[in-house]
């Protein structure tokens, strides 16, 4: 059943789901998280670091991405970079639970060895490896993880991972595909902004082109969808 959580700022999007993400991770087994890059996750890795570096157990959790661009761990376009900045410096985690994707690495070596990653590590359910949590995000274009509206077609690919090419910038990307996403047991859009108001409605109501939006095509079979958006986000929805 999908779920639509609406807050006042961008920040208080933050702190809700800061929230629910501990409340989701306090568990006795590993936790596997697909997470995502974009400006709202920095602010939840922002108050993740400062207000649950001590009450999260992070030994137990598993680090992901849904994403990455083809680019050194160094680079300032790194979801990578971005994370270990604002989160993963700041707590006490075991390397070996940190898993990224290889931005550095010809894409689509890096695609096939990071799906094998998945295949090997993560728990599987209808044969497709099993997250617990993947965090995604929205573009204004609809699109999430790394699947354009273009290249619509890689969210059915069969193959965990692909190489997605941004239409604008022609930059390579690594994504996760449409089978890992909705075979997560749940799902979490975090969307804030006015650029987002338009798609958030059409996805949500189903209305417009919005079966040309990737992003319509996130259905977990678990069910469990929640959107995490900000009023100026939901400004068409509520």
């Amino acid at each position: 059943m999908m779920q639509v959580r609406i807050y006042t700022t961008k920040q208080i999007v933050a702190e809700k789901f800061s929230a629910f993400f501990k409340d989701i991770v306090t568990t006795d087994k590993s936790f596997n998280v697909a997470l995502s890059g974009g400006s709202t996750p920095k602010i939840v890795f922002d108050y993740l670091a400062e207000n649950f570096a001590d009450s999260i157990d992070w030994t137990k959790v598993n680090f992901y991405w849904g994403d990455e661009r083809c680019v050194s761990p160094t680079d300032e376009e790194s979801n990578y970079k971005m994370t270990l900045e604002h989160l993963l410096s700041k707590i006490s985690i075991p390397k070996e639970n940190i898993f990224r994707i290889l931005g550095e690495n010809d894409p689509k070596i890096e695609a096939i060895r990071y799906g094998d990653v998945l295949e090997k590590n993560l728990p599987s359910q209808f044969e497709i490896p099993k997250f617990d949590l993947v965090i995604l995000g929205m573009g204004d274009d609809g699109h999430t993880a790394s699947v354009f509206p273009y290249e619509i077609n890689l969210w059915d690919a069969k193959a965990n991972c692909e190489v997605a090419v941004h239409p604008d910038s022609g930059q390579k990307r690594v994504t996760i595909t449409g089978n890992i996403i909705n075979n997560a047991e749940v799902v979490a859009f975090l969307v804030t902004g006015t650029s987002k108001a338009e798609k958030v409605k059409e996805i949500i109501k189903e209305t417009g082109e919005y079966k040309k939006y990737p992003a319509t095509l996130v259905k977990p079979t678990s069910g469990k969808l929640i959107w995490f958006l900000d009023n100026e986000a939901a400004k068409e929805i509520s």
